[in-house]
């Protein structure tokens, strides 16, 4: 498998997690979108969008949107799980995911944050708005996850898949998490987890 990804992308962060703890092997292809490779016509003849992340499997078929891509390595090799048996909890494991992924991260995309530029907000206002967005998400994850192990469990699953690269972003945009200490404590296990080491943006070939 060839995964195109950028080491700060957060939805490329969340696939690579899901690749790691599921100890699948996979060609790092980076894809660096400050320089705008994700606008040249080599990369936009494989994912139109021009965005990342965009895995090739080993059939040839390209595969784009993380949550699409995840749900793919579930159903192909389902263990170890990210999502538990119990129909609830898939549920409200599925919850936390959407709500990062859906309601927090599209909203300081880069594209989104260039076009707020593009209407003439200076970066004090940008910032405002960043921060807005990921504390408001944050404090709701906050109380829908568990008070032990992981947000789901003594196992990561795929909320931690999605809660780990938006905490990375939070703290790329310096927010506070101190309110937070079921995130903490999720952020603590994940630090010492082989599969979120491995995954971590400062690890991948690309970074800077």
């Amino acid at each position: 498998m060839d995964l195109f990804n950028y080491f700060r992308s957060t939805s490329s962060y969340r696939v690579r997690i899901a690749l790691a703890l599921k100890q699948l092997e996979y060609q790092y292809v980076p894809v660096n979108l400050l320089k705008g490779e994700q606008r040249e016509e080599h990369f936009l003849a494989l994912n139109p969008q021009g965005r990342v992340p965009a895995l090739r499997i080993d059939s040839g078929e390209l595969l784009v949107q993380s949550p699409a891509i995840i749900e793919y390595l579930e159903e192909v090799y389902p263990q170890p799980a990210l999502l538990p048996e119990e129909p609830v909890l898939r549920a409200q494991v599925r919850g936390v995911a959407a709500l990062i992924g859906c309601d927090v991260h599209p909203l300081h995309n880069v594209s989104v944050l260039n076009q707020l530029r593009g209407l003439g907000h200076d970066e004090e206002q940008v910032n405002a708005w960043i921060a807005h967005w990921i504390s408001q998400g944050l404090a709701a994850v906050e109380k829908l996850i568990g008070d032990d192990g992981f947000c789901f469990g003594e196992e990561p699953g795929l909320a931690d898949v999605y809660l780990i690269p938006q905490l990375y972003a939070a703290q790329r945009f310096n927010i506070n998490l101190a309110n937070y200490p079921r995130i903490r404590r999720v952020a603590a296990l994940a630090e010492e987890h082989p599969a979120f080491i491995q995954a971590d943006p400062g690890r991948q070939p690309d970074t800077p």
